[in-house]
């Protein structure tokens, strides 16, 4: 099919968000060469991979939208908390790094359970994404 100049510019101005996505299956999910004999499971594997960048937009739609929707120009999700107006997934879910649960455990059973202490960046970060707080810690 032949392209006006107009229509060959809006299809170019999509590309480096393609080439992105791209970028982000070799860096953040590490894809990476394997010997995989049997081709059922070679398409297995590339739509696991598909699955998991399908998620990675959704997060970062989620978030971006909600921001737009509640006037959050950025949230400092980069290092020193310097403001980030786009957020990707690997930021989003960096935020979280260092978050653990424990659960004190006696003959087998729970005895306690000691939720994470979130910070108010974690907070946003969650209440953007429309994640209640009490699923995440509870």
């Amino acid at each position: 099919r032949k392209l006006s100049l107009k229509e060959l510019l809006e299809a170019y101005h999509f590309q480096p968000r393609l080439e992105k996505r791209h970028e982000q299956l070799k860096t953040v999910l590490e894809v990476s060469p394997m010997q995989l004999k049997n081709i059922d499971r070679v398409e297995a594997l590339l739509f696991l991979y598909f699955l998991a960048m399908l998620v990675e937009a959704l997060i970062e739609r989620e978030v971006r939208q909600s921001m737009e929707a509640q006037g959050v120009k950025s949230i400092p999700l980069y290092p020193e908390g310097r403001p980030c107006p786009a957020p990707t997934t690997n930021r989003i879910l960096g935020a979280f790094e260092v978050v653990a649960a424990h659960h004190l455990e006696q003959e087998g059973r729970e005895v306690q359970r000691f939720a994470p202490k979130l910070t108010e960046q974690q907070l946003e970060v969650l209440r953007l994404a429309g994640v209640p707080e009490e699923s995440y810690a509870g």
